[in-house]
């Protein structure tokens, strides 16, 4: 055989047999390990440069993911070990340390290119929509933990030369301390679950957790966090189990509708609350929002007075228009009229209970987005003209005295 001729050989030069053994079984390996290096270089730098180079300039997108994820890459590390199990055998002397040393190469690499080929499953899928709605990641993860225990017993069944089952029977009384070293794992991936199943939070999502601190958009789902990128551009790391076990507000479903509530309230000065004159009656008139309203309740009350016979002497007797209750037909016809405004959502402006800061009017309806900024800016403008009009009605907004009213009140008590 090809052994004994190198030996020989090296008998010839005048080596001892045992040395000669020794320097046949070298130069067979490293003929071996020429080989299986030699063939990893071709693979490597010839066979997936021209792979590469069709994968780039071909018309499919989801073969450049393989490419981004070394997929090829890491199979062509499988070429080294495999030359060298198969050559092991011409090397009696080391046949058992060469294939055990590479079985552990090949079951290495090979849990290598299976958390390529999750990864490569996980970027195709997070380029379609629904990806947002139900991430993968958390369960993704859960599987490469999987495959990394079960390559983790190859391995060891491998370097002990035993069955995997035999290593498998024996997991059993190890089973609590491998719950408590993969705790957070474990309960990462049975929330992740919940929180897909339930449809509970969603890539996109925004999410507030005055606990975590996180008030923003959930930019990623994983097996051991929930990642929210705040408005402040801070980032925050939620436990998933916290999603499940503590409450938090979901926007997801005021960003669907596309109405973001505005709910804010006027402090109405309540000693500036009182009836209409004719007067006052008629200047309001020239509000076009208001000719209407204003015609329609005149003829309701006065002929609900003439009905009842009340007499005009006294505001008491009767009905009469309030400078309140037509500002508030002022704000519900304003906001009809907006365009920013859903006037398919709750429109509504109500009192509320007085108090010691006046009779809060509470406007209650919804803009037509979901922008923040823009949300903001239809608020401000919303109160910035209520602010302005409530005179014109004889109202006063409420507000705590401040340096000014305390100067004025001071240079009123000098003049008298």
């Amino acid at each position: 055989m090809l052994p004994e001729t190198v030996t020989d050989f090296f008998v010839d030069l005048g080596l001892s047999q045992t040395l000669s053994d020794i320097l046949s079984t070298v130069t067979f390996i490293l003929g071996y390990a020429f080989i299986g290096l030699a063939a990893w270089l071709f693979v490597r730098f010839v066979l997936l440069r021209v792979l590469s180079h069709y994968i780039r300039n071909n018309r499919f997108k989801w073969d450049n993911v393989l490419l981004d994820q070394h997929i090829f890459l890491r199979i062509s590390w499988l070429i080294p070990p495999t030359v060298l199990y198969v050559a092991a055998p011409l090397v009696p002397a080391l046949i058992t340390p060469l294939q055990r040393i590479a079985t552990i190469w090949i079951i290495a690499v090979s849990v290598s290119v299976v958390f390529s080929l999750l990864n490569f499953v996980n970027e195709i899928y997070t380029a379609y929509d629904i990806s947002r709605q139900k991430p993968i990641k958390g369960f993704i993860q859960a599987i490469k933990i999987f495959i990394f225990v079960v390559g983790v017993i190859l391995i060891l069944a491998a370097i002990l030369n035993q069955s995997p089952v035999i290593l498998l029977s024996g997991i059993g009384a190890m089973t609590a301390i491998i719950i408590l070293i993969f705790q957070d794992s474990i309960l990462g991936m049975v929330a992740g679950i919940q929180l897909a199943s339930n449809d509970m939070v969603r890539i996109g999502d925004w999410i507030e957790m005055p606990r975590y601190h996180a008030d923003g958009d959930v930019v990623e789902i994983s097996l051991t966090t929930v990642k929210v990128a705040n408005f402040d551009r801070t980032i925050t790391t939620i436990p998933p189990r916290a999603l499940v076990t503590d409450a938090f507000i979901n926007w997801r479903g005021m960003v669907e509708t596309g109405g973001r509530r505005i709910k804010r309230s006027l402090h109405i000065d309540m000693s500036s609350v009182g009836f209409l004159s004719q007067a006052q009656l008629a200047d309001l008139r020239r509000i076009e929002l208001l000719r209407d309203y204003i015609d329609q309740r005149s003829a309701e009350i006065a002929d609900y007075n003439r009905q009842l016979g009340c007499a005009d002497a006294h505001p008491a007797n009767g009905r009469h228009m309030t400078n309140i209750g037509t500002f508030r037909a002022y704000i519900i016809a304003y906001l009809r009229d907006r365009r920013d405004i859903r006037d398919d959502m709750i429109q509504m402006v109500r009192q509320l209970p007085p108090e010691a800061s006046g009779l809060p009017l509470e406007i209650y309806v919804f803009a037509a987005t979901t922008v923040w900024a823009e949300y903001e800016q239809i608020q401000s403008d919303v109160f910035d003209h209520l602010l302005a009009v409530a005179p014109y009605f004889g109202l006063r907004v409420f507000q705590s005295p401040g340096g000014f009213d305390l100067h004025r009140l001071a240079e009123t008590a000098r003049e008298t």
